[in-house]
This record gives structure tokens, C-alpha cells and sequence, in this order.
């Protein structure tokens, strides 16, 4: 399918903000494990009363973590039913009012009316829709505005040790059986997006589950969402296993691309970030398959990292485990020499992986 038009431009993602137990400590664990750095806070000291919120980026990530100070209310509901999760998966627009009524028009719920937030750095306009499950997306204008993130936040500078994340390269949402298709179309109708890639439960099988995906991308291809729903097997599948726990359709995991994997997860592993693990023989398989590499196949392979190509290249990925109690929420560490695809050649090896951590929640 050939590339439309964005009739809703999209510039890429604004940021994305997760709703939290405890903002304070996943600021902690997300600048000493993955090495981001504190830009901004908002809550009491600033004047709002009812969370308290810390602002993160590396690259051009940007993470919002925000949790509520009193037990009632939307975030602590959110977060008594999903646990920590992402809420808001925000765009960066030149037009916020507009991208809301032609996303409405085009039948998108909305999720708040076009608003404006001010302080005095400057204004912003913000708009928001619902998507899967209670998710939201914003659209968020900020033309002008230079404060260190939106209008109520305040810098609050604390340097992180980098380990050279750079940009979001795709979000995964997962959805319940049967429903991916209407989420397809959700895409498709109300943001202009096409479909990217897709796969079905041939791809992506193992003797126990089985899930079928397909990637939804907006016309620039600067925004992949592939979207996940379960398929019929003899066991659960880690999409199940997710819906059951995270009570609902929502966002899986966020891959984050690096210029060096070996680096990267050299890094994170070092810190403590715990990563799937695939057996031995994945990689005495790894070389007919793949071919020949840049980077020593030694060190992959002793940093548990996963390679595919395709016609256009290779990658390199490797994901980690969940990052909460829940098995819900995880983080995927990419590197593309070429290859624009999700390592297809991967799926097997890393459903294998994901059902063996299954099999220790008791949960396959």
C-alpha cells in the first residue's frame, strides 16, 4: 500500500506519560538505570495541588511520570486498575485545535477540549483523544513556548549517566481478541495512518501461543504503532497474560533506538536492567541466517542480543524484562543497520523467552 497523504500532520511524539505509584522513585530508577536526566517538575512546590510530576529525557525521549497525592481521582483509579502504565501517548502538532476537530470529525472520542496553559514562558494549546483501553492521545502546540517542558513545571536539572538512547522508534499496544482490526481502521480513519507491516500467527507462534500484529505508521514514518491482539493456541499468550493483568487493552512496550547496541545494553546490564534471555542455540543458528555483521558476533552474543535482516539491512534488538510487578509493561532496545522491519526472524526465539518467564509466574 502506497503512502498517503497526512491529511493530520503529525511532527512525532511530544512525549509520553506514564501514571505511577510512585513518581518519585521511577524518576530514581529511570535516570540511574537507564541513564535519563531530570528536566522538569511539577506538584506542590509549583503550585499543583493534586500530583506530583517529574520529566525525563535522553535524546529526544522525553518521559513524563506522574502519580496522585490523594486516593481519589482519575490517576489513582488508573493506577488501582492497571498499575504503572502509560496514559498518554502525546504528539507533537503545529495545530492543536485543528488536529482535534479533524481527529473528532473523523470519529475520534475526545478525551479533553482544546485548552491553553500558560505561564510566563509562553503558552501552549493542547488538545486530547481517547484510543485502546483508557490511553490518551494529546496533541500539543507549543509554538514559541521555552520553558523546560509545559506550563506549570519548573526546570529541576539532575544529569543522568546517558547510554545513548535516542528517539522512540515504535510503540506497542496490545488489544483484546478480535479487536484489531477495528483498531486498524481506528488509525486508518481518524489519523491517516497505513499499514506499515503485518503478521499473522504464522509469524509469530510457538507449540503453546500464538499473536497476530500489525503495524500502523502515519505518512511521514516518523510514528510506527504496531498493534497486538492474542490468537488461539494451546497456552496463554503474553498478550493474554498482559490484558489479564493489566485489566485491558493498553500500551505493551516502547522500543528505544541506539546508534550502539553493544554499548547500550553493555551499559544498562551493568546497572542492573534485567533483559530476556534466549538459549545458546540461537546464535550457533545466528550466522547462516543473518549473515555477516558489523559488530562482533562475540560480544552479541555474550550481551544476549537478537539479530534479523531483510532485504534492506539488518537490526539489532534486545528486550527487557517488566519493569514493574505486573507483567505488563516493558522497554525494547533497537539498532537499525538498514532494516526498517521488527525482526521478524526474532519472533520465535523471544515468544520462546517471554513463555519461559511465563512459566515461572505460572501464568503460560
Amino acid at each position: 500500500m502506497s503512502k498517503p497523504h497526512d491529511e493530520l500532520p503529525l511532527n512525532g511524539i511530544h512525549h509520553l506519560e506514564f501514571w505511577v505509584g510512585n513518581a518519585k522513585q521511577a524518576d530514581y530508577y529511570y535516570r540511574n538505570a537507564f541513564g535519563f536526566s531530570r528536566t522538569a517538575y511539577a506538584g506542590p512546590e509549583t503550585g499543583v495541588r493534586d500530583r506530583a510530576s517529574y520529566v525525563l529525557g535522553q535524546g529526544k525521549i522525553r518521559y513524563v511520570f506522574t502519580s496522585p497525592m490523594f486516593p481519589e481521582g482519575e490517576i489513582a483509579e488508573h493506577i488501582k486498575k492497571h498499575g504503572d502504565g502509560v496514559r498518554d501517548i502525546a504528539f507533537a502538532v503545529d495545530d492543536a485545535e485543528a488536529g482535534f476537530e479533524t481527529a473528532v470529525g473523523r470519529g475520534g472520542p475526545p478525551a479533553y477540549e482544546p485548552r491553553t496553559v500558560r505561564d510566563d514562558r509562553g503558552t501552549v494549546r493542547m488538545a486530547g483523544i481517547k484510543t485502546y483501553g483508557d490511553t490518551v492521545h494529546s496533541f500539543v502546540q507549543r509554538e514559541g513556548y521555552d520553558g523546560p517542558f509545559l506550563p506549570g513545571f519548573e526546570e529541576s536539572a539532575v544529569p543522568g549517566r546517558g547510554v545513548g538512547l535516542l528517539q522512540v522508534d515504535h510503540i506497542v499496544g496490545n488489544v483484546e481478541l478480535g479487536k484489531m482490526n477495528e483498531w486498524v481502521a481506528f488509525y486508518e480513519d481518524v489519523f491517516g495512518f497505513y499499514q506499515f507491516k503485518s503478521f499473522d500467527d504464522k509469524d509469530i507462534s510457538t507449540e503453546y501461543s500464538a499473536l497476530m500484529s500489525k503495524v500502523m505508521s502515519n505518512g511521514r514514518g516518523a510514528i510506527k504503532f504496531p498493534l497486538n491482539e492474542p490468537a488461539p493456541g494451546r497456552g496463554k499468550s503474553q498478550i493474554e497474560e498482559y490484558l489479564d493483568f493489566y485489566l485491558g487493552p493498553g500500551v505493551q512496550h516502547i522500543a528505544m533506538l541506539t546508534g550502539n547496541i553493544l554499548e547500550t545494553v553493555g551499559a544498562l546490564r551493568d546497572r542492573g536492567v534485567e533483559f530476556l534471555e534466549v538459549p545458546d542455540t540461537y546464535y550457533e543458528e545466528l550466522v547462516p541466517r543473518v549473515g555477516e555483521i558489523e559488530e562482533s558476533m562475540e560480544r552479541v552474543s555474550e550481551l544476549g542480543i537478537l539479530i534479523d535482516r531483510d532485504e534492506d539491512g539488518y537490526l539489532l534488538q534486545l528486550f527487557t524484562k517488566p519493569v514493574e510487578d505486573r507483567p505488563t509493561v516493558f522497554f525494547e532496545i533497537i539498532q537499525r543497520r538498514g532494516s526498517q522491519s521488527f525482526g521478524k526472524g526474532n519472533f520465535k526465539a523471544l515468544f520462546e523467552a517471554i513463555e519461559r518467564e511465563q512459566a515461572r509466574r505460572g501464568n503460560l
